[in-house]
């Protein structure tokens, strides 16, 4: 936190739920206060069907710095904003909202930025790779679409929603014509990168989200979980000798480029990673 939260402090809020599963504000805050900004990020707890009502208020009030947003808000709030960046057009969700000096809501989306810098910092590259990816909401699509600039040659996309992920297919198609998409199956057979973009994982008794035994040991293994570092899912995969991404790494990766957006003081993941004070 902030060393003093006074009437000049500016906040972000992380607007989301459940918030229990945040790891964010343990990131941002300590960088704040070892830079010295005046500035806290602040979770709030918003029902999905108070969402449309909230963010308009909360953004107009004058403290306002910017708003995290998160599950499962990341595709509702699209409808909200007045400018969209080519990503969260490309992707259609977003979870960086700021407001402009007209007081327009402007969006951006790093989720799937953060995902595919953290891979290819452990050697995985996305060039060329084939890459399955089961969740097609605001993250999973933000990671589909991320992968496809980042040039994966294949990319299944899989969610029990058979129309949201057809419509992202086709939009990630649209985008970036040269990727092969595939949809309608979970397979993890085959793929140089698997990708859970699902909330399975967050509760004690949740189904792994593919078969683990029909993935290979050489495919790199990615989770967007946050409320565990170590899911059973991730934990299945290491076992076989797969390479694996936990969740708070894609946080690491995406906060420099949310900082910048804010057009707050910067950081290096290097920096936040000795600065953070995690706690599960």
């Amino acid at each position: 936190m902030t060393a003093l939260i006074s009437g000049h402090t500016r906040i972000i809020p992380h607007i989301g739920v459940p918030t229990e599963s945040f790891r964010a504000p343990m990131i941002y805050n300590p960088w704040f206060e070892e830079c010295g900004a005046d500035v806290v990020v602040v979770p709030m707890g918003c029902e999905a069907e108070d969402f449309a009502a909230f963010l308009p208020l909360v953004a107009r009030l004058r403290n306002f710095a910017g708003a995290l947003i998160t599950m499962p808000h990341k595709v509702p709030v699209v409808d909200l904003l007045d400018e969209a960046s080519p990503t969260v057009r490309a992707c259609g969700a977003c979870n960086a909202v700021r407001r402009d000096a007209s007081g327009r809501l402007v969006g951006d989306m790093f989720d799937g930025e953060g995902f595919v810098r953290g891979m290819e910092r452990k050697g995985r590259a996305a060039a060329g790779a084939s890459a399955l990816v089961v969740g097609a909401g605001g993250v999973g699509s933000a990671i589909a679409a991320s992968l496809a600039r980042a040039g994966v040659a294949r990319l299944g996309l899989f969610d029990t929603d058979r129309a949201r992920v057809e419509a992202l297919a086709d939009r990630i198609r649209q985008h970036f014509p040269g990727c092969e998409i595939e949809t309608g199956s979970k397979d993890p057979a085959g793929w140089d990168i698997v990708v859970n973009a699902t909330p399975l994982g967050m509760d004690a008794g949740d189904p792994l989200p593919v078969e683990v035994e029909r993935i290979a040991p050489a495919t790199f293994v990615g989770e967007v979980v946050m409320k565990v570092e170590q899911t059973p899912f991730l934990a299945a995969a290491a076992a076989r000798g797969c390479a694996t991404q936990v969740g708070t790494d894609m946080l690491f990766e995406m906060i420099p480029a949310y900082l910048e957006f804010f057009g707050l003081p910067v950081a290096t993941p290097e920096t936040l990673r000795r600065l953070a004070r995690i706690r599960y």
